[in-house]
Protein backbone atom coordinates (compact mmCIF):
# COMPACT_ATOMS: atom_id res chain seq x y z
CA UNK A 1 0.00 0.00 0.00
CA UNK A 2 2.88 2.36 0.74
CA UNK A 3 4.46 1.63 -2.65
CA UNK A 4 1.13 2.19 -4.45
CA UNK A 5 0.57 5.42 -2.55
CA UNK A 6 4.04 6.76 -3.41
CA UNK A 7 3.95 5.80 -7.09
CA UNK A 8 0.36 6.53 -8.10
CA UNK A 9 -0.69 9.26 -5.67
CA UNK A 10 2.49 11.17 -4.86
CA UNK A 11 3.95 10.70 -8.35
CA UNK A 12 7.33 9.22 -7.38
CA UNK A 13 9.28 7.26 -9.96
CA UNK A 14 8.27 3.58 -10.03
CA UNK A 15 11.87 2.62 -10.80
CA UNK A 16 13.13 4.66 -7.85
CA UNK A 17 10.56 3.11 -5.45
CA UNK A 18 11.16 -0.42 -6.72
CA UNK A 19 14.91 -0.14 -6.12
CA UNK A 20 14.29 1.23 -2.63
CA UNK A 21 11.87 -1.46 -1.45
CA UNK A 22 13.58 -4.35 -3.28
CA UNK A 23 10.65 -5.39 -5.48
CA UNK A 24 10.42 -5.28 -9.26
CA UNK A 25 8.41 -2.68 -11.14
CA UNK A 26 6.17 -5.46 -12.49
CA UNK A 27 5.23 -6.32 -8.91
CA UNK A 28 4.17 -2.75 -8.17
CA UNK A 29 1.97 -2.69 -11.27
CA UNK A 30 0.46 -6.04 -10.28
CA UNK A 31 -0.28 -4.78 -6.74
CA UNK A 32 -2.05 -1.72 -8.14
CA UNK A 33 -4.17 -3.87 -10.48
CA UNK A 34 -5.22 -6.20 -7.65
CA UNK A 35 -5.94 -3.27 -5.34
CA UNK A 36 -8.20 -1.65 -7.93
CA UNK A 37 -10.06 -4.92 -8.47
CA UNK A 38 -10.42 -6.20 -4.91
CA UNK A 39 -9.06 -3.62 -2.50
CA UNK A 40 -6.74 -4.38 0.43
CA UNK A 41 -8.14 -7.90 0.86
CA UNK A 42 -6.90 -8.87 -2.60
CA UNK A 43 -3.39 -7.81 -1.63
CA UNK A 44 -3.49 -9.72 1.66
CA UNK A 45 -4.54 -12.92 -0.17
CA UNK A 46 -1.58 -12.67 -2.56
CA UNK A 47 0.63 -15.70 -1.83
CA UNK A 48 3.65 -14.05 -3.38
CA UNK A 49 3.74 -11.40 -0.63
CA UNK A 50 4.82 -12.39 2.84
CA UNK A 51 2.26 -11.59 5.56
CA UNK A 52 3.07 -8.42 7.44
CA UNK A 53 5.25 -6.86 4.75
CA UNK A 54 2.60 -4.27 3.80
CA UNK A 55 0.76 -1.84 6.05
CA UNK A 56 -2.84 -1.05 5.15
CA UNK A 57 -2.87 2.56 3.89
CA UNK A 58 -6.25 3.93 4.96
CA UNK A 59 -6.88 7.60 5.59
CA UNK A 60 -7.88 6.88 9.18
CA UNK A 61 -4.54 5.16 9.93
CA UNK A 62 -2.11 7.34 11.94
CA UNK A 63 0.83 5.96 9.98
CA UNK A 64 -0.83 6.80 6.67
CA UNK A 65 -1.67 10.30 7.87
CA UNK A 66 1.91 10.81 9.03
CA UNK A 67 3.26 9.65 5.67
CA UNK A 68 0.85 12.01 3.91
CA UNK A 69 2.04 14.95 6.03
CA UNK A 70 5.69 14.10 5.45
CA UNK A 71 5.09 13.84 1.71
CA UNK A 72 3.31 17.19 1.77
CA UNK A 73 6.24 18.74 3.64
CA UNK A 74 8.63 17.36 1.03
CA UNK A 75 6.51 18.87 -1.75
CA UNK A 76 6.42 22.26 -0.02
CA UNK A 77 10.18 22.18 0.54
CA UNK A 78 10.70 21.37 -3.13
CA UNK A 79 8.48 24.33 -4.13
CA UNK A 80 10.53 26.61 -1.86
CA UNK A 81 13.79 25.34 -3.35
CA UNK A 82 12.46 25.88 -6.87
CA UNK A 83 11.53 29.48 -6.03
CA UNK A 84 14.97 30.04 -4.51
CA UNK A 85 16.71 28.76 -7.62
CA UNK A 86 14.40 30.90 -9.75
CA UNK A 87 15.65 33.96 -7.88
CA UNK A 88 19.31 32.92 -7.68
CA UNK A 89 19.84 31.29 -11.08
CA UNK A 90 17.38 33.16 -13.30
CA UNK A 91 17.43 36.49 -11.36
CA UNK A 92 13.63 36.64 -11.42
CA UNK A 93 11.33 38.48 -9.02
CA UNK A 94 10.31 36.58 -5.85
CA UNK A 95 6.65 36.57 -6.90
CA UNK A 96 7.27 34.95 -10.31
CA UNK A 97 4.88 32.21 -11.41
CA UNK A 98 6.93 29.15 -12.40
CA UNK A 99 4.30 28.16 -14.97
CA UNK A 100 5.19 31.23 -17.05
CA UNK A 101 8.86 30.24 -17.31
CA UNK A 102 10.28 29.08 -20.61
CA UNK A 103 11.47 25.49 -21.04
CA UNK A 104 15.07 26.72 -21.16
CA UNK A 105 14.63 28.38 -17.75
CA UNK A 106 12.86 25.36 -16.27
CA UNK A 107 15.68 23.11 -17.46
CA UNK A 108 18.21 25.36 -15.68
CA UNK A 109 16.26 25.00 -12.42
CA UNK A 110 16.09 21.22 -12.83
CA UNK A 111 19.86 21.05 -13.35
CA UNK A 112 20.39 23.03 -10.14
CA UNK A 113 18.12 20.75 -8.05
CA UNK A 114 18.40 17.29 -9.60
CA UNK A 115 21.11 16.32 -7.13
CA UNK A 116 18.64 16.90 -4.26
CA UNK A 117 15.35 15.65 -5.73
CA UNK A 118 14.46 12.86 -8.17
CA UNK A 119 14.28 14.03 -11.75
CA UNK A 120 10.68 12.83 -12.35
CA UNK A 121 9.40 14.83 -9.36
CA UNK A 122 11.12 17.99 -10.55
CA UNK A 123 9.76 17.60 -14.07
CA UNK A 124 6.27 17.01 -12.72
CA UNK A 125 6.43 20.01 -10.36
CA UNK A 126 7.62 22.33 -13.14
CA UNK A 127 5.28 20.75 -15.72
CA UNK A 128 8.21 20.16 -18.04
CA UNK A 129 8.03 17.16 -20.39
CA UNK A 130 11.01 14.83 -20.26
CA UNK A 131 11.62 15.21 -23.99
CA UNK A 132 11.72 19.01 -23.65
CA UNK A 133 14.18 18.76 -20.78
CA UNK A 134 16.61 16.55 -22.69
CA UNK A 135 16.25 18.76 -25.74
CA UNK A 136 17.29 21.78 -23.66
CA UNK A 137 20.21 19.77 -22.26
CA UNK A 138 21.36 19.09 -25.82
CA UNK A 139 21.06 22.77 -26.72
CA UNK A 140 23.08 23.77 -23.63
CA UNK A 141 25.95 21.51 -24.69
CA UNK A 142 26.09 22.92 -28.19
CA UNK A 143 28.82 25.47 -28.81
CA UNK A 144 27.70 28.95 -29.82
CA UNK A 145 28.47 29.12 -33.55
CA UNK A 146 28.15 32.91 -33.47
CA UNK A 147 30.69 33.45 -30.68
CA UNK A 148 33.23 35.24 -32.88
CA UNK A 149 30.59 37.31 -34.69
CA UNK A 150 29.01 38.14 -31.36
CA UNK A 151 32.27 39.72 -30.16
CA UNK A 152 32.63 41.69 -33.40
CA UNK A 153 29.06 43.00 -33.17
CA UNK A 154 29.67 44.17 -29.61
CA UNK A 155 32.92 45.86 -30.66
CA UNK A 156 31.25 47.70 -33.58
CA UNK A 157 28.39 48.79 -31.35
CA UNK A 158 30.67 50.32 -28.71
CA UNK A 159 33.05 51.83 -31.29
CA UNK A 160 30.14 53.90 -32.57
CA UNK A 161 29.11 54.98 -29.05
CA UNK A 162 26.02 52.78 -29.02
CA UNK A 163 24.33 54.74 -31.81
CA UNK A 164 24.13 52.02 -34.46
CA UNK A 165 21.15 49.69 -34.66
CA UNK A 166 21.13 46.20 -36.14
CA UNK A 167 20.71 47.45 -39.74
CA UNK A 168 23.84 49.65 -39.66
CA UNK A 169 25.78 46.96 -37.77
CA UNK A 170 24.74 44.48 -40.47
CA UNK A 171 25.95 46.92 -43.14
CA UNK A 172 29.34 47.24 -41.42
CA UNK A 173 29.67 43.45 -41.21
CA UNK A 174 28.81 43.15 -44.90
CA UNK A 175 31.56 45.64 -45.77
CA UNK A 176 34.00 43.48 -43.84
CA UNK A 177 32.91 40.45 -45.85
CA UNK A 178 30.90 38.73 -43.11
CA UNK A 179 27.82 37.02 -44.50
CA UNK A 180 25.07 36.95 -41.89
CA UNK A 181 21.34 37.61 -41.80
CA UNK A 182 19.89 40.83 -40.41
CA UNK A 183 17.60 38.76 -38.19
CA UNK A 184 20.60 37.00 -36.63
CA UNK A 185 22.29 40.36 -35.94
CA UNK A 186 19.10 41.66 -34.35
CA UNK A 187 18.75 38.54 -32.17
CA UNK A 188 22.39 38.65 -31.03
CA UNK A 189 22.12 42.34 -30.15
CA UNK A 190 18.90 41.69 -28.21
CA UNK A 191 20.49 38.79 -26.29
CA UNK A 192 23.54 40.88 -25.39
CA UNK A 193 21.49 43.97 -24.48
CA UNK A 194 22.94 46.15 -27.26
CA UNK A 195 20.08 48.62 -27.66
CA UNK A 196 20.29 52.16 -29.01
CA UNK A 197 19.10 54.77 -26.55
CA UNK A 198 16.44 56.99 -28.08
CA UNK A 199 15.56 60.37 -26.61
CA UNK A 200 11.85 60.83 -26.10
CA UNK A 201 10.59 63.98 -27.77
CA UNK A 202 8.73 66.19 -25.36
CA UNK A 203 5.45 67.59 -26.59
CA UNK A 204 4.49 71.19 -26.07
CA UNK A 205 2.55 71.93 -22.90
CA UNK A 206 1.27 75.35 -21.94
CA UNK A 207 1.42 74.49 -18.24
CA UNK A 208 4.16 76.57 -16.56
CA UNK A 209 3.88 75.40 -12.98
CA UNK A 210 2.39 76.96 -9.87
CA UNK A 211 3.51 80.56 -10.30
CA UNK A 212 0.37 82.45 -9.26
CA UNK A 213 -2.55 82.07 -6.84
CA UNK A 214 -5.44 79.99 -8.11
CA UNK A 215 -8.56 81.78 -9.27
CA UNK A 216 -12.12 80.68 -8.45
CA UNK A 217 -13.80 78.16 -10.72
CA UNK A 218 -16.69 80.31 -11.88
CA UNK A 219 -17.89 78.09 -14.73
CA UNK A 220 -17.64 74.85 -12.67
CA UNK A 221 -18.10 72.69 -15.80
CA UNK A 222 -21.32 74.48 -16.73
CA UNK A 223 -20.58 75.18 -20.40
CA UNK A 224 -24.10 76.35 -21.25
CA UNK A 225 -24.69 80.03 -21.98
CA UNK A 226 -27.99 81.86 -22.28
CA UNK A 227 -26.70 84.44 -24.74
CA UNK A 228 -23.69 85.08 -27.00
CA UNK A 229 -20.43 86.41 -25.55
CA UNK A 230 -21.34 85.22 -22.05
CA UNK A 231 -18.83 82.36 -21.66
CA UNK A 232 -15.72 81.85 -23.76
CA UNK A 233 -13.44 78.82 -23.78
CA UNK A 234 -9.86 78.86 -25.02
CA UNK A 235 -6.79 76.66 -25.25
CA UNK A 236 -3.78 76.12 -27.51
CA UNK A 237 -3.76 73.06 -29.79
CA UNK A 238 -0.67 71.68 -31.53
CA UNK A 239 -0.82 70.22 -35.06
CA UNK A 240 2.00 68.30 -36.72
CA UNK A 241 2.10 68.79 -40.51
CA UNK A 242 4.81 67.92 -43.06
CA UNK A 243 6.09 71.50 -42.98
CA UNK A 244 6.46 71.45 -39.18
CA UNK A 245 4.37 72.21 -36.11
CA UNK A 246 1.48 74.68 -36.13
CA UNK A 247 -0.33 76.05 -33.07
CA UNK A 248 -3.99 77.07 -33.04
CA UNK A 249 -5.42 79.45 -30.41
CA UNK A 250 -9.22 79.70 -30.75
CA UNK A 251 -12.07 81.24 -28.76
CA UNK A 252 -15.19 79.06 -28.46
CA UNK A 253 -18.51 80.64 -27.53
CA UNK A 254 -20.54 78.40 -25.19
CA UNK A 255 -23.81 79.80 -26.58
CA UNK A 256 -23.60 78.13 -29.99
CA UNK A 257 -20.14 76.51 -30.12
CA UNK A 258 -18.99 78.89 -32.83
CA UNK A 259 -15.51 80.46 -32.99
CA UNK A 260 -15.66 84.25 -32.69
CA UNK A 261 -11.97 84.47 -33.51
CA UNK A 262 -8.81 82.36 -33.76
CA UNK A 263 -5.14 82.74 -34.58
CA UNK A 264 -2.55 80.37 -36.02
CA UNK A 265 1.21 80.55 -35.51
CA UNK A 266 4.33 78.40 -35.73
CA UNK A 267 5.35 79.36 -32.18
CA UNK A 268 3.18 79.08 -29.02
CA UNK A 269 4.12 82.51 -27.66
CA UNK A 270 2.22 85.35 -26.01
CA UNK A 271 1.62 87.08 -29.35
CA UNK A 272 -0.45 84.11 -30.49
CA UNK A 273 -2.87 84.48 -27.55
CA UNK A 274 -2.79 88.29 -27.48
CA UNK A 275 -3.77 88.57 -31.14
CA UNK A 276 -6.54 86.04 -30.63
CA UNK A 277 -8.01 87.97 -27.69
CA UNK A 278 -7.65 91.33 -29.43
CA UNK A 279 -9.55 90.00 -32.41
CA UNK A 280 -12.28 88.41 -30.28
CA UNK A 281 -12.74 91.62 -28.22
CA UNK A 282 -12.90 93.77 -31.32
CA UNK A 283 -15.75 91.66 -32.69
CA UNK A 284 -17.73 91.69 -29.43
CA UNK A 285 -19.86 94.60 -28.28
CA UNK A 286 -18.62 97.29 -25.91
CA UNK A 287 -21.09 96.23 -23.24
CA UNK A 288 -20.08 92.56 -23.43
CA UNK A 289 -18.18 91.14 -20.45
CA UNK A 290 -17.56 87.43 -21.20
CA UNK A 291 -16.02 84.98 -18.76
CA UNK A 292 -12.89 83.47 -20.32
CA UNK A 293 -12.32 79.86 -19.20
CA UNK A 294 -8.93 78.17 -19.75
CA UNK A 295 -6.83 75.35 -18.31
CA UNK A 296 -3.61 75.73 -16.30
CA UNK A 297 -1.70 77.07 -19.27
CA UNK A 298 -0.38 80.55 -19.93
CA UNK A 299 -3.06 83.07 -20.89
CA UNK A 300 -2.90 86.89 -20.87
CA UNK A 301 -5.28 88.62 -18.54
CA UNK A 302 -7.99 90.50 -20.38
CA UNK A 303 -10.43 92.94 -18.90
CA UNK A 304 -12.68 95.66 -20.25
CA UNK A 305 -12.92 99.11 -18.72
CA UNK A 306 -16.64 99.64 -18.24
CA UNK A 307 -16.67 103.43 -18.73
CA UNK A 308 -14.84 103.47 -22.04
CA UNK A 309 -14.93 99.85 -23.16
CA UNK A 310 -11.29 99.82 -24.11
CA UNK A 311 -9.48 96.47 -23.84
CA UNK A 312 -6.22 95.99 -22.05
CA UNK A 313 -4.01 92.89 -21.99
CA UNK A 314 -1.56 91.88 -19.31
CA UNK A 315 0.40 88.73 -18.54
CA UNK A 316 -1.36 86.33 -16.20
CA UNK A 317 -1.24 82.62 -15.40
CA UNK A 318 -4.53 80.76 -15.23
CA UNK A 319 -4.94 77.76 -12.90
CA UNK A 320 -8.02 75.73 -13.76
CA UNK A 321 -10.07 78.83 -13.37
CA UNK A 322 -11.74 81.62 -15.25
CA UNK A 323 -10.86 85.19 -15.94
CA UNK A 324 -13.70 87.73 -15.73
Amino acid sequence: MDAIHRCFELGESIKYVSEEIGYSRASIYAWRKKYLQGGTVALMNDKNIKPGTLVEGTQDSPDAEMRHLLARMDDMQMEIDILKETINVLKKDPGINTETLKNREKAAIVDALKGKYPLPLLLKQLKLPKSSYYYQETVFKKQDKYSSIRKRISALFHENNGRYGYRRIHALLSREGTVISEKVVRRIMAEDGLAVRVKSRRKYSSYQGEISPSVPNVVNRDFHAEKPNEKWLTDITEFAIPAGKVYLSPIVDCFDGMLPYWTVSTTPDAALVNDMLDGAISQSGVAEHPVVHSDRGSLPLVWLDKPHGESRIGAFHVKKGMLP
